[in-house]
């Protein structure tokens, strides 16, 4: 169902989330840009900018490594200047009250935690871009030191402990998921008997799996999202507004 406008959808998702006894949200991009962090896909996304630069590339090409990590320093302001959104805040709100567990998210900006959720309970599909990794060793890095020997160097720097590439611990198109975070994901989708797909445009896969893996596992679905997706079809509840005023209501609850 299709709410026909915002306070008829926000009525009957307060009764949906009133019902459930755990719910799962699954949050993509637009849930950020309220907080000042632009998506990908959308006129003006940083993918309409710049070309995604893909894992193998970034393994083989140090030139690959040196713009992946110009564009990360680029961005940090804009990383460094968010906070929490109205949704980030009622997702929060949900945790804190018992009814969400844990919340499954394509999101890299940490924005979850700073609302309020516990690491473990956020569960990072395409991984976090506030600090770094060692592809190799899995040692971590904060940032500040990967940007002062790139500075220093002019190019990104390597692992003190085995040599190989430095990148942020996020997940590249061509890089395997993460194998916890995917377990996990599958049995919150599986477990929860609603799940809300919030902000998110659901072409990315294996992730846009999950929603889908709810609805068929007996869970009522509801998608918040500013624009149509493919799984619109089979929601019990499709809310195309604004995020934040969506959810705002159910801040503080």
């Amino acid at each position: 169902m299709i709410a026909s406008d915002i306070r008829s959808g926000v009525e009957r998702l307060g009764d949906m989330i009133a019902e459930a006894s755990i719910i799962v949200p699954f949050t993509g991009a637009g849930i950020s840009t309220e907080s000042g962090i632009p998506d990908f896909r959308s006129p003006g996304g940083l993918w309409t900018r710049n070309r995604p630069i893909p894992f193998d590339e970034f393994v083989a090409n140090r030139d690959a490594r040196d713009e992946a990590w110009r564009r990360r320093f680029a961005m940090e302001p804009t990383f460094a200047a968010a906070r929490p959104g109205r949704g980030h805040r009622a997702l929060a709100s949900l945790y804190r009250a018992g009814k969400t567990p844990a919340i499954i998210t394509q999101n890299i900006d940490n924005l979850h935690q700073a609302s309020g959720f516990k690491a473990d309970d956020v569960i990072e599909l395409h991984g976090n871009t506030t600090f770094a990794r060692c592809i190799g060793c899995g040692q971590a890095y904060g940032l500040p030191w990967v940007r002062e020997r790139f500075e220093e160097s002019g190019s990104a720097p390597d692992c003190t402990v085995c040599d190989e590439p430095v990148k942020t611990a996020t997940i590249s198109f061509g890089q395997a998921m993460p194998e916890d975070a995917m377990r996990r994901a599958t049995e919150l989708a599986q477990e929860c008997d609603l799940f809300l797909a919030i902000g998110s445009s659901l072409v990315v896969w294996p992730a846009a799996g999950f929603p889908l893996m709810a609805k068929r596992s007996g869970a009522k679905l509801v998608i918040i999202n500013n624009e149509p997706t493919e799984q619109d079809d089979i929601a019990d509840l499709v809310i195309r507004h604004d995020i934040g005023e969506t959810l705002g209501p159910f801040v503080g609850n």
